[in-house]
């Protein structure tokens, strides 16, 4: 090559490898910004928790010791149904029995004067339309007589309910009657309070 054309040459190249080596020390070429940071994106699932429904009869039968003023009363509560065998459609009997006794005791007879038990039926989607409460008033003045050794029982029947229905929950109140002294026709009333919740086994 002519020394002419070579002295326009080199210039040239060298030119070049200056503009090369100053795009390589910038780093990221501007116009691929944001493709590089781009990602997929991620799905993300939730799962609702699955709250178990109560079952105090699952073994067949509970017990509770309830307070009454100065009565203790032991209630057993139980269902002459298998408790598989509780289902919306079925007619649900459930039987307890209580006794009482005195915390404080110089002789006084102890009543139960009345015995009331509400319902309340869940579904999954909330409360479901719950039977008529069922009420055992005294025929006797002034009520049953529970005080140990004597004691109390009763059987109700739960009728049908929705078939969506998965549990049902009943309140017992007890109405107590305490004679002021073992000989006087005055009397103390006292109220206990339970509840007991049984699960409902679906229709086949």
């Amino acid at each position: 090559m002519p020394a002419r054309s070579l002295s326009r040459v080199l210039p040239a190249l060298g030119l070049g490898l200056l503009l090369t080596a100053g795009l390589s020390g910038c780093g990221q070429a501007p116009w691929s910004t944001g493709l590089a940071s781009s990602s997929t994106p991620t799905a993300t699932f939730s799962v609702a928790p699955i709250i178990p429904v109560i079952n105090d009869l699952a073994t067949g039968s509970t017990t509770r010791n309830l307070k009454a003023g100065d009565v203790t009363l032991a209630v057993n509560y139980w269902s002459t149904l298998n408790i598989g065998e509780w289902t919306p459609a079925a007619n649900k009997p459930i039987s307890f029995s209580l006794i009482g006794t005195l915390g404080t005791d110089d002789g006084q007879a102890v009543y139960l004067s009345r015995v009331s038990v509400v319902a309340s039926v869940k579904g999954p989607s909330g409360p479901l339309t719950a039977p008529p409460a069922s009420v055992d008033q005294a025929s006797i003045a002034p009520g049953y007589l529970i005080k140990t050794p004597y004691s109390y029982s009763q059987t109700f029947i739960l009728p049908a309910v929705d078939p969506a229905a998965t549990s049902i929950t009943l309140a017992f109140t007890y109405e107590i009657l305490v004679q002021s002294t073992p000989t006087s026709a005055a009397f103390a009333k006292s109220t206990a309070s339970d509840e007991i919740t049984v699960a409902l086994t679906p229709a086949g």
